[in-house]
């Protein structure tokens, strides 16, 4: 087996969804244990675009099972990091969220799946993750979501009913 390193110390994006994906699936097929994983995840987190696309990968690939399973070695290298994995969190929560509807009313409904797998994984997350952290990015976020939309640049608006339905997701965080 080949060593299980990252090859820069400030991988692109797009290189980091790779890192995460073969880790993964090493992880899945038991190659690695949670221990060594949860060591390989800590040094990718520590830069932006590792964040990003470790998240971009884990949350949205329906085989990588990480984030379902959460091992508590994961859950503390996590916390660990705080702000910056919160952050990412929360704001793919309310992505996905608002996706799950659009998704809907295009009659997409694998896409809408897929959408309502990403935000069960970021609400069970947010319940390990540190609470006071969780519910400072949250509050900020809901105080400014009448400013936040559909697009990179928030140019689409979230509708009401996004906005509502966002709401509702973000209080299954406390059940």
């Amino acid at each position: 087996m080949e060593k299980k390193t990252i090859s820069s110390q400030d991988p692109s994006f797009i290189q980091s969804i790779n890192i995460a994906k073969d880790w993964c699936k090493d992880w899945e097929d038991d190659l690695l244990s949670d221990e060594v994983l949860s060591d390989l995840i800590k040094e990718l987190i520590k830069t932006k675009n590792g964040t990003r696309g470790f998240f971009a990968y884990a949350l949205s690939d329906s085989k990588c099972t990480l984030l379902d399973r959460l091992p508590s070695s994961l859950i503390f290298i996590l916390r660990e990091r705080g702000d910056h994995i919160v952050e990412i969190t929360v704001k793919n929560l309310f992505m996905s969220s608002a996706q799950i509807l659009n998704h809907q009313k295009d009659e997409n409904f694998e896409y809408a799946e897929r959408s309502n797998n990403i935000s069960d994984r970021c609400i069970n997350l947010l319940k390990v993750l540190d609470t006071k952290l969780v519910t400072i990015k949250i509050n900020k976020m809901l105080s400014e979501i009448d400013n936040m939309g559909n697009s990179f640049d928030n140019a689409v608006k979230y509708s009401a009913e996004q906005k509502s339905f966002i709401r509702k997701k973000v209080n299954e965080i406390a059940q």
